[in-house]
């Protein structure tokens, strides 16, 4: 096995997260009615990351949640028993603009469990994805709202998100 490659570094990351959250500033007018949703484990970290960005740019706090969706897959009579993390929904998604923010877009499975998922907190007006990289390879008719960047992949491949890791910068890796 080589080494995983490169494919943003600490400073990549911040100029795409900077970028999608103006994207979700320009088309969301309304930033009161916005509120951002991380899929753990990575997610609920860029889904913060976000928030303050976001924040910066409207001028008002944006609500942030993170949402297990772990119970909602389709394919958890493949699995070993899921590993359960915590929902946090301190807020009502009923008429809001919900901006599901994930680290790797792949088959859209993880998607669509999320939205199966949400509906447990309300009905949304809209729906938005926004992720760091979209690797391609999807099985479900779902597409990314904002993404950071594209990344083709081989199915074999593996996308890596690092972030906040002790004594390591934040990057994101492709192992072979």
């Amino acid at each position: 096995m080589s080494d995983p490659a490169v494919i943003l570094n600490a400073a990549a990351i911040q100029r795409a997260l900077t970028r999608i959250a103006h994207e979700i500033a320009e088309r969301n007018e309304v930033g009161a009615e916005v509120v951002l949703v991380g899929i753990p484990l990575v997610g609920d970290q860029l889904a913060f990351r976000l928030g303050k960005i976001l924040s910066d740019i409207w001028k008002l706090p944006v609500p942030v949640g993170v949402l297990d969706v772990s119970l909602h897959r389709d394919d958890l009579d493949q699995r070993a028993a899921p590993t359960i993390h915590p929902t946090v929904m301190p807020f009502d998604v009923t008429g809001r603009t919900v901006v599901l923010v994930d680290d790797v877009f792949f088959t859209g499975r993880t998607t669509r469990a999320a939205m199966d998922a949400l509906n447990d907190f309300g009905r949304p007006k809209n729906i938005q994805l926004a992720v760091l990289v979209d690797r391609g390879h999807r099985q479900l008719p779902v597409r990314a709202d904002f993404v950071g960047k594209n990344v083709p992949t081989a199915l074999a491949e593996k996308v890596r998100v690092r972030l906040d890791t002790p004594g390591r910068p934040d990057e994101v890796v492709l192992e072979k």
